[in-house]
């Protein structure tokens, strides 16, 4: 007979749930399914996919809108993962992740769901293990462990699979917000919980080998951010910025710069046409894409940025969505969403990368005074941080396509752009205590040129600022940056190259 195990609810925070683990574990009962009213409330889940057959990433987002449209609210999202194929492995390699969500359907009527969308997707009974072009498996249902002829929850091949424990720990924070997260701690057997399950399987420590590696959907390739540092360089399309205002606005000296940064070692070009230094006038999206239409289309064209990425700084859904039609890879916005409330939907439809950047306000008035009180900055911007990626993942952008930045020079002083730049790991543990996925993203660090360079050098020229920015790259990419965002390319590259090989002769 089907069976049904309900955990008893705990009202505990982290560290007493964590001592109450085996305990939560005598509290279950067992009840036939009938007298459970499963049907009329709404349970917590988590669904993992996997993918090694056609586009893997369009299933990836087609099985998710099927999803959606079947019952299943999907809030989080965790990382994407390439990994090698386990139990049979002469096939392609796999894509995974997994979703939490809400649900009224009952556990078997949810599987007869994702049982019916695999089908429509083209699964078939084949191999078991074998090639698929979408896995949709249940790992937790609610507060229940289930038993049946033909569901098994929590999911009984969880606890061997570091591909499936990945993104299912993505899916939490460090702190546990609820008691149905602290129930599944409990149903993990381990007296730690799911966090000590996945450091007994190896932990972060395997994520880049073992045929397991993080990676971000962007252009037409998966790009595995860990291996080497980007460069970022900066290409400036405006008359008033603060550093190279006016230098770059006509489409041959673009061109000539965007080729002069491509031969320096630039992985990423970041073109914007709005100034976003303090107290700048804001200008319409029409005049934006007035300023860059001609210049991304003429970088588009160049054969030297094959290979290359090309971001767009903007903080207009209009700009972003015309951008990436032309062929633009991924989105830079300076206000995280919050200066057009459009930016957010348009780009989950565009599917491509978000770069969610930390600012209080707008830059005609990130630097009052109201803007600049933190009582500990790396905590709030932090927690800020993790709010703005957290609406963009309820809007539809997955955090798989987030890139976090802390948004060094708006809204804040010297003091606290010294605190950030020192305290990035901080930050992405103040994160993590919320939401590990986002703790993961790529962190971009922008330092280049910057005010408070100037002020701490007595450069008050920002051309003359070169040598303190690559001190301060060199900080940064040390104390944890993914990318860092210049405008000297060149020199940068030099540093971050060296950085990233006392790095790797640490690990």
């Amino acid at each position: 007979m089907n069976f049904f195990k309900q955990l008893v609810s705990t009202k505990c925070g982290y560290r007493s749930a964590l001592k109450s683990y085996r305990g939560c574990i005598s509290f279950l009962h067992s009840l036939p399914d009938t007298s459970v009213d499963i049907n009329s409330q709404e349970h917590e889940i988590v669904i993992a996919l996997g993918s090694n057959v056609g586009d893997r990433l369009y299933n990836f987002n087609e099985a998710l809108e099927r999803m959606k449209k079947s019952g299943i609210g999907i809030q989080r999202h965790g990382c994407l993962y390439e990994t090698e194929p386990a139990y049979v492995t002469d096939q392609p390699m796999f894509l995974n992740s997994a979703v939490r969500g809400v649900t009224t359907l009952g556990p078997h009527e949810l599987l007869g769901v994702l049982k019916r969308i695999e089908k429509e997707m083209g699964r078939t009974n084949g191999i078991r293990y074998g090639p698929r072009p979408i896995d949709l498996d249940i790992l937790f249902y609610g507060k229940f462990r289930i038993g049946s002829e033909i569901l098994t929850v929590p999911h009984e091949r969880i606890w061997e699979r570091p591909f499936v424990m990945a993104p299912l720990l993505d899916l939490l924070g460090s702190d546990i917000d609820n008691d149905t997260v602290a129930c599944w701690h409990s149903l993990s057997s381990h007296s730690g919980g799911l966090f000590e399950f996945w450091k007994k399987l190896g932990g972060e420590s395997l994520i880049g080998r073992d045929g397991l590696k993080r990676v971000l959907p962007v252009g037409n390739r998966l790009w595995d951010w860990s291996r080497k540092t980007s460069v970022m360089g900066v290409l400036n399309l405006t008359p008033d910025s603060f550093s190279d205002g006016g230098k770059f606005q006509s489409v041959e000296a673009a061109v000539s710069q965007v080729r002069l940064m491509v031969a320096e070692g630039v992985d990423i070009i970041d073109l914007g046409a709005q100034s976003t230094r303090p107290m700048a006038s804001r200008i319409s999206p029409e005049e934006e894409l007035d300023r860059l239409g001609p210049v991304l289309e003429a970088v588009l064209k160049m054969p030297e940025v094959d290979g290359k990425l090309l971001s767009i700084d903007t903080f207009y859904s209009q700009v972003a969505s015309e951008a990436v039609s032309k062929g633009a890879h991924l989105i830079n916005d300076v206000s995280g969403g919050q200066l057009d409330p459009n930016m957010l939907s348009v780009v989950a439809g565009l599917k491509v990368p978000y770069i969610a950047m930390h600012m209080r306000g707008d830059p005609s008035s990130m630097q009052n005074s109201e803007n600049l009180q933190y009582d500990n900055v790396c905590k709030q911007v932090a927690t800020e941080i993790y709010v703005r990626a957290r609406n963009a993942e309820l809007a539809g952008i997955p955090a798989w396509r987030i890139i976090t930045d802390p948004g060094i020079g708006f809204s804040k002083t010297t003091e606290h752009n010294l605190d950030i730049v020192t305290g990035l790991q901080t930050i992405r543990a103040e994160i993590a205590r919320k939401s590990l996925a986002v703790s993961h993203a790529p962190m971009l660090i922008g330092t280049s040129r910057k005010r408070f360079l100037g002020e701490i050098c007595g450069r008050p020229n920002a051309v003359d600022r070169d040598p303190a920015t690559v001190a301060a790259v060199t900080a940064a990419v040390l104390g944890g940056a993914n990318i860092v965002r210049v405008h000297n390319v060149r020199d940068n590259v030099d540093a971050v190259k060296l950085c990233d090989a006392m790095l790797n002769r640490k690990q």
